[in-house]
């Protein structure tokens, strides 16, 4: 650290290149100068030898010089980043948690793995009446406590996908948890002490409906508390209810008042590509924490660029040639790290450095760092414009994320095509670079991968997705006789509102819904929407189904009276597509809360307007005086605007308050939003 020189016109940047100049005698000093600090302190990082510390250390106005130490970035990233801290550090109904029971429809599960270990755990919960049908050399214990398979492969996880999602919801903590040294740490899930039942309904290469529908079917009568389900359609395919078997499944569990957690799909950033479009399905999209995986690039004159790549390959700071070509020959490139502008890594280079869009790391099988755009082609030039180029590719670190939670590009993306007037999808959790058990069978990349690891980091909605499933876990521990709407309707009411990181329809509230899941706030929503299977059969007769295509839904014969718009059910969030964007419009949304607060409690109206929108809102009434618990209140929102912007969707967000709780829900309205970004 060093102190200020007077003077008007200092510039510390200026003056930190100076000093490096004048210790190293280099004129050009971009790759030792890593970072300036010139706000809070004035100082600087260097790349410095001892000698050069050492002089400078001995400067003039230099109060101090010490060596810059990794701090270490656990794996409990993910749920310390929402809240939910480890051991007695998070407020915990043991006994209820380790009655409650998650089944899982996923890939099977890895039995032996630490993560599900009984040790500690007494007899399953008596309401428990599931089997353990793992097929051979497949045991359960008192933690996992049920295994079903769907597939003729037994229940065991040959991929690794349903370990992961397992272990994300409810795995033990486990210390010392990592990818060879990446992410090391605690791994651990939402509710450690709750139980798991594996229902296997995925092989290698497809997931089918009929047994996902099987394992609905299964679940609800073996007494799980809540369903976690990683899958979805094809490459971005949104189906109707009743050609959605989970859909259906979720709507029996919903009924036998089991709250269905699902993944919103991975097909983003496009518009109208959210899979999960079912009101009573908890749709989950991906998001960033304040972790994430960087690999570092090294030009030989100390210039290092930030790449992305899960890369536990360790060439130990060893400078190799720099070679850059798409289509170049395997004898070229052996000995040197290749460049090239494909997303392949090379089998006979020591190291490739690719250029990539992505904006989330994937574990590579060879030494490997997706370098942006801007990076690669300033490599790319670097390489061309100078002889015998050298440099290497470090080991994956753990670096802190300021811009979390942020939504991952691939999460899909709303409008709702099924129901246009229910905004999906309806909340955001950690999707992205998640660290958590996998099956030894499975592949840790998509490439030929003889490695075989005990816990992996994986991408995907399929990663959110049990994460919320751990929350929900969570609140029907301090809450076991709420329902799946009142449990949902917690979540989504009391989550991180999510400030627009970027122009464009992909940033707004069709990336989000009600903003990012907050464990500790949702246990205590104040207000709630309750919903039941009454409710869901007046919103599906809303959208015109017949009698006949009711009774795939529900399996039972349902008759349609009057017509309620479905933009009227009673749901956290409020969303209408108009019909032009060119003329003025008022539109009006029903609701009614009840109260699980504060007994005797006033709730005041207040509403935000969201991304510049011009809407006018008004709440009616706009008090709510509350009596009891459990006591309902109706009120009415009315939006009204015109010429509202055709690409956009104008929003704003509605919150109840009583000086202890915000009940806050969001407000959109959008016309035809395009199909591409």
């Amino acid at each position: 650290m060093e102190s200020l020189p007077s003077g008007l016109e200092y510039s510390p940047m200026s003056h930190h290149m100076s000093i490096l100049q004048e210790i190293t005698g280099e004129s050009l000093i971009d790759g030792r100068l890593m970072r300036s600090y010139k706000r809070s302190f004035n100082g600087f990082a260097a790349r410095l030898s001892e000698s050069e510390r050492e002089r400078i250390a001995e400067m003039e106005g230099v109060v101090s010089v010490f060596r810059s130490k990794k701090l270490q970035i656990q794996t409990t990233a993910s749920w310390d980043f929402m809240g939910l801290k480890e051991g007695k550090n998070t407020k915990r109904n043991l006994a209820v948690e380790s009655d409650t029971i998650i089944g899982l429809i996923d890939t099977g599960i890895w039995p032996e793995s630490e993560s599900f270990s009984d040790k500690g755990f007494g007899p399953p919960p008596k309401k428990w009446k599931g089997v353990c049908s793992g097929g051979k050399n497949f045991t359960c214990n008192n933690k996992l406590i049920g295994a079903r398979d769907y597939t003729g492969e037994g229940t065991r996880d040959n991929q690794g996908h349903g370990t992961h999602t397992s272990s994300t919801a409810a795995g033990n903590a486990v210390a010392g948890a990592s990818f060879f040294g990446i992410g090391n740490g605690t791994a651990r899930g939402g509710v450690p002490a709750a139980r798991i039942a594996s229902y296997k309904v995925c092989t290698g290469t497809e997931c089918g409906s009929e047994a996902v529908l099987s394992a609905f079917d299964d679940a609800i009568a073996d007494g799980v508390d809540l369903i976690s389900v990683s899958l979805g359609g094809d490459d971005g395919e949104v189906l109707r209810y009743e050609e959605d078997t989970i859909a259906i499944g979720a709507f029996h569990a919903m009924a036998k008042g089991i709250l269905t957690v699902n993944s919103a799909g991975n097909s983003g950033p496009d518009p109208n590509t959210v899979g999960s479009v079912a009101p009573w399905i908890l749709a989950v999209a991906a998001s960033t924490t304040n972790r994430e995986f960087l690999t570092k690039v090294v030009l030989q004159n100390s210039k290092t660029l930030s790449g992305r790549s899960v890369n536990a390959f360790d060439l130990k700071g060893k400078n190799y040639p720099l070679i850059y070509g798409d289509y170049i020959e395997g004898s070229q490139v052996k000995g040197k790290i290749l460049v090239s502008g494909y997303s392949v890594s090379s089998d006979v280079a020591v190291a490739t450095i690719i250029r990539d869009y992505k904006d989330y790391a994937s574990i590579s099988s060879r030494p490997l760092s997706a370098l942006s755009p801007d990076d690669f082609e300033f490599l790319v030039s670097y390489v061309n414009s100078t002889k015998s180029t050298q440099g290497t590719v470090l080991k994956t670190e753990a670096v802190f994320n300021q811009k979390a939670p942020k939504v991952v590009s691939f999460s899909s993306r709303g409008p709702n095509i099924i129901a246009v007037d229910l905004l999906k999808p309806d909340i955001t959790a950690p999707g992205v670079e998640i660290l958590a058990a996998y099956s030894p069978l499975g592949s840790p990349t998509e490439d030929i991968d003889q490695r075989h690891v005990k816990y992996s980091v994986l991408t995907g909605t399929s990663m959110s997705c049990p994460h919320v499933t751990g929350v929900a876990a969570y609140i029907k521990t301090f809450h076991p006789d709420w329902s799946p709407s009142v449990i949902q309707s917690a979540i989504m009411t009391t989550a991180w509102s999510i400030n627009a990181s970027d122009i464009g329809v992909a940033s707004t509230e069709f990336a989000y819904g009600a903003g990012h899941v907050d464990p500790i706030a949702a246990l205590n929503p104040g207000l709630v929407y309750e919903l039941d299977k009454a409710d869901h059969i007046t919103f599906l007769c809303g959208l015109n189904y017949t009698s006949k295509t009711l009774r795939l839904i529900t399996g039972e014969a349902v008759t349609c009276t009057g017509n309620t718009l479905p933009r009227n059910l009673n749901y956290p969030s409020m969303s209408a597509k108009l019909s032009k964007t060119n003329s003025s419009f008022t539109i009006s949304f029903n609701r009614t809360v009840t109260n699980v607060g504060t007994p005797t409690s006033t709730y005041k109206s207040q509403i935000v307007l969201n991304h510049g929108t011009k809407l006018s809102v008004k709440v009616s009434p706009d008090v709510l005086f509350m009596k009891s618990v459990n006591e309902k209140q109706s009120f009415t929102v009315t939006v009204s605007g015109s010429n509202i912007d055709p690409k956009l969707p104008s929003s704003a967000s509605s919150i109840w308050s009583d000086g202890t709780h915000k009940v806050r829900s969001p407000i959109v309205v959008y016309t035809d939003i395009p199909d591409s970004i």
